[in-house]
């Protein structure tokens, strides 16, 4: 567990360097993106595999304060699940004068290439959210997220925990390793984990209530779900579990305001919250500091924003929050 204290000690250093950089570079003004004529000339640029839901919403958010609260100009952009797409608006990016680059890996191989083209252009790279195995190998000098297979093994603990014998996982994305790593991580653990691969995931979340469903009808001995996203623990999980006539346990990765109050309502048992809204912040923190003092921050190791638990007992405190879109 070496790792993770790293990643908080790692985190909070950055944190500080933020409020420094932050302070000289836009006196404090950083409302609308126009903290400082030395810094609007930057332009730092997320890419990725983001399809604008409440997840993705949030880590947009604080990539945005931050860019704001630096004063400089940034590109954010989304694909939408769709790794070919994200390896065009990398490339674009790099044609359209990103002097840093962040990018969400879930499909790493995918957009080596266009990252590859990014490293011989001396254009500095960190991963976010996914990637945490692999960023050295796209060329970026660090991970902001969680490990996907640490936080999968905490929810097999906690599902053990809670009674459960028998676990269903599904998978709302095809192709996405941080996913199959967080279900991989809660077999290590519990052991009687089955993967169910959601045909739509989040496009249609009803689908996927009644595939979960069929799932649970299917196989009376599952008692568990684990949810990968909090939109489809609320969306399709908790209507699924309704529908079948026994006790399901169902626990979450992320946060949202719906999902928070079904863990106050005693309808979900727990969310690991990843917090997000770090994942979008800090990378564009590092980057700026790589551009202007040319720090390469991290120490060749992934710098971990979660996992953590959200239940019954701590809910109140983080409610509010999930609801004004931060955590």
């Amino acid at each position: 567990m070496n790792g993770p204290k790293w990643g908080v000690v790692a985190v909070a250093a950055a944190l500080v360097l933020t409020a420094c950089a932050g302070g000289s570079a836009s006196n404090g003004d950083s409302g609308n993106g126009d903290g400082g004529d030395a810094n609007k000339d930057i332009k730092l640029c997320m890419y990725t595999h983001g399809d604008g839901g409440g997840f993705w919403s949030v880590a947009k958010k604080g990539a945005q304060k931050a860019a704001d609260d630096l004063g400089v100009s940034f590109d954010y952009q989304e694909s939408n699940n769709d790794a070919e797409a994200q390896a065009q608006l990398i490339e674009a990016g790099i044609s359209g004068g990103c002097q840093g680059i962040a990018v969400s890996a879930p499909n790493p191989d995918a957009i080596k290439g266009a990252l590859e083209k990014a490293e011989s252009e001396g254009i500095p790279i960190v991963t976010m959210n996914s990637g945490s195995e692999v960023f050295g190998d796209l060329g970026a000098m660090t991970h902001v997220g969680q490990d996907e297979f640490i936080a999968g093994q905490e929810a097999g603990k906690k599902f053990k925990e809670l009674g459960a014998t028998k676990i269903v996982c599904p998978l709302q994305e095809a192709n996405n390793i941080g996913l199959q790593q967080r279900c991989d991580g809660a077999k290590d653990t519990f052991g009687n984990v089955v993967n169910l691969q959601l045909s739509s995931g989040l496009a249609d979340l009803s689908k996927s209530s009644a595939e979960i469903q069929a799932k649970l009808e299917a196989d009376t001995a599952i008692d568990a779900v684990f949810s990968l996203n909090a939109d489809i623990a609320t969306g399709s999980a908790l209507p699924a579990v309704e529908g079948v006539d026994r006790d399901i346990t169902i626990g979450t990765v992320d946060l949202s305001g719906e999902a928070v109050q079904a863990i106050k309502d005693g309808k979900i048992a727990f969310a690991i919250d990843q917090q997000q809204y770090a994942q979008g912040y800090l990378p564009v923190v590092l980057l700026y500091l790589n551009k202007i003092n040319g720090m390469v921050l991290g120490g060749g190791k992934p710098m971990y924003t979660g996992p953590g638990f959200v239940t019954q007992e701590n809910a109140d405190l983080v409610q509010q929050l999930a609801e004004e879109g931060t955590r």
